[in-house]
């Protein structure tokens, strides 16, 4: 309590009992709650797809049990996974496994952007079978959630220790994303070998990339150096996007272009050099608003006759 006859200052713009200031922590506590339930529908799915791989394989019971079905959460789970596949003979998975829950438990949105991604895996990619399937299984997905991990403790000044997670998640996902990268979530790496992401590469939300994809720099700059990514953007197998160049929210970069300059929002860049579909001057633009979720790589193509760059 303030001394007797003083008062409190209380910012006039900063009210905490103010109407808005009401309105937006109630609009905050329904999201979090609403998060914390599609996140805990999709742990008991999880589990029960454990449970039913155990009884019709055997073999993979101990496994199973062991990985998901001995733990609480998804968190948890996921921790224990990583912590197991990227340690090393002195890397230890305990150690590991404490670092990653840590981390998880402590920013709900790392918790919020792995289920957007088991997501994104499942009704994505046509060959991922179950959600367990993923979280034990995709490589991409678990060099994701480490990702997310390095630059959470890139971003705390934790740096050395973010390179080591950075280099372990390289030398065990053949992934290399450096820890400063940032990521949005929904993000589907499909096969992910040889993905790699710089330093200062950003990724929006529901972007599918799938592999041998490069975002690097051109080797003359320093600074902002390296591809920006926008929201719901498909990006083929095997592009190099080289520079600080934008790719535009949905656009689509064909499998093999080298794209030196920027693309714009639902136009669809191809070759190598990348050129626009439809031309420079008035490129062809697409419907789909995200196709990083429809997967759609050729619809813009009704005969190979009206391929025109």
């Amino acid at each position: 309590m303030p001394p007797a006859g003083e008062l409190r200052h209380q910012s006039p713009t900063k009210n905490q009992h103010s109407p808005d200031s009401q309105s937006a922590g109630a609009t905050a506590a329904i999201a979090a709650a609403a998060a914390d339930a599609e996140a805990a529908g999709l742990w008991t799915q999880i589990k029960a797809e454990a449970r039913r791989d155990a009884e019709a394989e055997p073999a993979l019971a101990s496994y199973l049990y062991s990985t998901i079905l001995s733990h609480s959460s998804l968190e948890r789970s996921i921790s224990f996974h990583l912590g197991n596949k990227l340690c090393s003979s002195t890397l230890l998975s305990t150690l590991l496994y404490d670092l990653f829950l840590n981390t998880f438990t402590s920013d709900p949105s790392l918790r919020n952007a792995t289920v957007a991604d088991l997501r994104a895996a499942r009704f994505r990619d046509p060959a991922c079978i179950s959600f367990s399937h993923c979280l034990l299984n995709y490589k991409g997905f678990l060099a994701i959630q480490a990702h997310r991990v390095s630059h959470k403790l890139w971003i705390q000044s934790r740096k050395p220790l973010a390179l080591a997670l950075h280099s372990r998640i390289s030398d065990v996902f053949a992934v290399d994303i450096h820890p400063a990268a940032k990521i949005g979530k929904g993000i589907l790496l499909d096969h992910a070998t040889g993905v790699v992401i710089g330093e200062t590469a950003v990724i929006g939300n529901n972007v599918s990339i799938l592999h041998h994809v490069t975002l690097g720099g051109t080797g003359k700059a320093c600074g902002d150096r390296h591809p920006k990514i926008g929201d719901g953007c498909l990006i083929g197998a095997g592009a190099t996007i080289l520079g600080n160049v934008k790719i535009g929210a949905g656009a689509k970069v064909g499998a093999g272009s080298v794209v030196l300059i920027d693309v714009p929002p639902r136009a669809t860049a191809v070759g190598n050099p990348a050129r626009l579909v439809g031309g420079k001057e008035k490129p062809t633009i697409h419907d789909e608003e995200c196709p990083g979720e429809s997967m759609d790589h050729t619809s813009f193509i009704s005969e190979w006759s009206d391929y025109i760059i």
